[in-house]
């Protein structure tokens, strides 16, 4: 979505995309189930545990940062990521409304 677009949207909705947007990688995807199995991480275990360059783990893991969906603290030369609940709590909501209409609209959709 271009910038000059997004203020017709609301900043839920900018969010929400931004969100989604970031989420909306097969390596972010293995980014976060990696994290979610391990509790936290340093970056460079996880570059063993995912098939790709450094460079590229580590852009990958900015845009998750930038978005909100994780955070990471500096621990000597190294940063150790963990997620972060608030954005993965505003993704839950908005797919809890969504499930929810989709259960009242059972039998009412086409």
């Amino acid at each position: 979505m271009g910038v000059t677009k997004s203020y017709h949207f609301t900043e839920l909705q900018n969010e929400l995309a931004s969100l989604l947007k970031a989420i909306a990688h097969p390596a972010r995807i293995a980014i976060i189930q990696h994290l979610i199995k391990v509790e936290s991480c340093i970056c460079s275990a996880i570059v063993d545990e995912i098939p790709l360059a450094q460079p590229t783990i580590s852009q990958h893991l900015k845009e998750l940062k930038n978005a909100g969906l994780i955070k990471g603290t500096i621990e000597g030369n190294s940063i150790c990521y963990c997620l972060n609940e608030q954005g993965f709590n505003k993704i839950k909501g908005f797919l809890e409304i969504v499930s929810s209409h989709l259960e009242s609209q059972k039998k009412q959709c086409c």
